[in-house]
Parts: C-alpha cells; sequence; structure tokens
C-alpha cells in the first residue's frame, strides 16, 4: 500500500492550517496561533468522554489529530462547558507568558477547521457529540 495524501501532506496542511489561524485572528506569528489552536483544542477535550474525544479526532487531519491527543491525562477529571467567555479564558491559561490568543480564539479556530474539512465532514464528525459540544464549534 502506497503511504495515503494524508500523512504525505501532514506538515503543509498543517502549516496551512496555522497560517490561516494566524491571519484571520490578526497574529503576528504562525507560533502564537499554534499556541491559541493548541489551547482551543484542548479545551474542547477537557470536555469530552473519552470514547467522543477519540470519535472526533478521527476526522481531523493528521496533525492537528496528534495535536488534538498531546499530553492528554485521561485522570484528569472532566469539565462541563461554560459560557465562551469562560472557556476562552482557558484557552488563554496555556502557556499564558506566551499566550497571544483573542477573544474569538475559539471561533477562529472553528472557522478555519470548517473551511478545512468542509461543512459536511464537521457535522459528521458532531453528529453523535452532546449539543454543548456541537456549539462549541459555531463560529
Amino acid at each position: 500500500m502506497t503511504v495515503p495524501m494524508e500523512y504525505r501532506q501532514a506538515t503543509r496542511d498543517f502549516e496551512n492550517f496555522l497560517t490561516a489561524v494566524r491571519d484571520r485572528a490578526g497574529l503576528a506569528t504562525s507560533n502564537q496561533a499554534f499556541t491559541m489552536v493548541d489551547g482551543v483544542l484542548r479545551t474542547f477535550r477537557r470536555r469530552l468522554e473519552p470514547a467522543d474525544a477519540i470519535a472526533f479526532a478521527q476526522m481531523l487531519p493528521a496533525c492537528l489529530r496528534a495535536l488534538f491527543i498531546r499530553d492528554w491525562d485521561l485522570h484528569e477529571p472532566r469539565k462541563t462547558f461554560g459560557t465562551r467567555e469562560a472557556m476562552t479564558l482557558e484557552v488563554k491559561a496555556l502557556r499564558p507568558d506566551h499566550n497571544f490568543s483573542t477573544e474569538n480564539a475559539i471561533g477562529v479556530v472553528a472557522s478555519v477547521l470548517r473551511e478545512m474539512l468542509g461543512t459536511a465532514v464537521m457535522e459528521q464528525a458532531l453528529s453523535g457529540l452532546p449539543e454543548e459540544a456541537k456549539r462549541f464549534w459555531l463560529d
């Protein structure tokens, strides 16, 4: 079997994703975008049952999938979905001395992800998740 294109192009696709997030958020660097994306993904993951998180991760491109499960502590208590403002504060709390996440960080990442995957794939990925999880990704 040949190496699937998803893996051959993983780095390029990831760089394109970070560039799109950087530009949409008005950030200065892709490093800033990386921290923002990492914070958004961790904030979302903390609110899911592991099986739901794995199901969601299956639709992510390879590098985003790896980032989504990176440093995952399965013993960390699950959080509840709160207000967008409270969850944005959580996004900003990741590496706070180097975090330039915007007030609309979750919405920015959601919109770029939806554009990258397409609405149908995004809806399929969210279809089995709780309503609060679906609302998280509304931009």
